[in-house]
């Protein structure tokens, strides 16, 4: 299923920038990895796992496919954009869409990049875009309650129009609605402030290990577990650098992984999703799932047909197929288990479904 991600912001806080970073790592690798760019804005990147590597080499794989995560580059936003300044609500369409936001907010001085905003203040800036959306949020509730089309609403779908807008009315945690509703009836609202939410400071190089005066507020008010610091200028100089020279610099500047990897990881958590994998001669995959994820359901992810006639389900945990390198001596040492219906999918199976046609 992969995820796809909206990078927002103001203007002028480095969004294309990351968004070239993330994008361009793929390209830096296009033998391993497929990458395309379905809109000038949009680009698919794979999601890089070791683990995917391993199985190749033990099942002597023809290809190795990743899952994939896609970027959308929302054109800068500024205050009144709900009311339709700047862009105005030309990037609702592309934003309303994704499965997660990320804001990417500026925690840097300098004198040769424009700052739309008198001084650098990261809490005032995500509450300039927090409010446009909640803004656009409201209208939008507002034209659906209107009782021409009120008329068109089921009764779950109206009621939790009528809670979010009291929510977003009278200051309240939206948030209650994720424990009231399945979160597959809450997408279907195309609802902006009940998304989940990924905050990236942009910082300096001299930044990069240890933040700076920006993200030790940011922090404080936010906490860390949403949010990541990273410099999406030096992003884009290590892609452009080979494995050995990229390790080199990583190093110096003293950082152990790229943003896109931590990017991704905490979009996995903020999302819970997991990895289950297919492995065989023509070829090894990731699969991306939903935590607590139904053998059937996890089947549905490579065809529809498979969940319909799904029967049983061959797992083994990537630790023993590993171990015992390969299907083959997995089921001779006792490891291959067959599950039905109820088994829930753990994160790292490598999986092979029997089902009707």
């Amino acid at each position: 299923m992969g995820f796809k991600c909206g990078i927002v912001g103001l203007p002028n806080v480095g969004k294309s920038t990351l968004f070239n970073a993330l994008t361009n790592s793929s390209k830096a690798q296009a033998e391993n990895f497929p990458f395309c760019t379905i809109d000038p804005n949009i680009g698919i990147v794979p999601v890089p796992d070791k683990r995917l590597d391993e199985l190749t080499k033990i099942s002597s794989s023809k290809k190795k496919i990743n899952t994939s995560i896609s970027f959308v580059d929302i054109a800068g936003l500024v205050k009144g954009a709900s009311k339709g300044e700047g862009l105005g609500n030309k990037f609702l369409s592309h934003i309303r869409e994704v499965d997660a936001i990320i804001h990417m907010i500026r925690c840097f001085d300098s004198d040769d990049i424009q700052n739309v905003n008198p001084t650098v203040d990261p809490i005032r800036d995500l509450e300039i875009i927090e409010t446009e959306m909640m803004l656009a949020d409201l209208e939008s509730i507002q034209k659906r309650l209107d009782k021409k089309n009120k008329k068109n609403l089921d009764e779950e779908q109206l009621n939790i129009l009528e809670i979010a807008s009291d929510c977003l009315n009278n200051n309240k945690n939206i948030s209650v609605l994720l424990e009231k509703f399945d979160q597959k009836i809450l997408n279907q609202t195309g609802l902006l402030s009940i998304k989940p939410k990924i905050f990236v400071c942009n910082v300096d190089e001299k930044s990069i290990k240890n933040g700076n005066k920006y993200t030790d507020l940011f922090i404080k008010k936010f906490g860390k577990n949403n949010t990541l610091t990273i410099s999406a200028d030096i992003e884009n100089q290590i892609n452009l650098l080979g494995q050995e020279e990229k390790k080199n610099y990583m190093n110096m500047i003293g950082i152990n992984e790229t943003g896109l990897n931590i990017l991704i990881r905490k979009g996995y958590n903020i999302l819970e999703l997991e990895t289950y994998f297919t492995s065989g001669p023509e070829e090894s995959r990731a699969w991306t799932i939903k935590k607590n994820c139904t053998a059937p359901k996890a089947a549905g992810e490579i065809h529809t047909d498979f969940e319909k006639g799904f029967i049983k389900a061959e797992a083994i945990s990537y630790d023993d197929f590993i171990k015992y390198e390969g299907w083959l001596n997995s089921k001779n040492n006792g490891k291959m288990r067959l599950e039905g219906k109820d088994y829930i999918v753990k994160d790292g199976d490598i999986l092979n479904f029997r089902f009707n046609t």
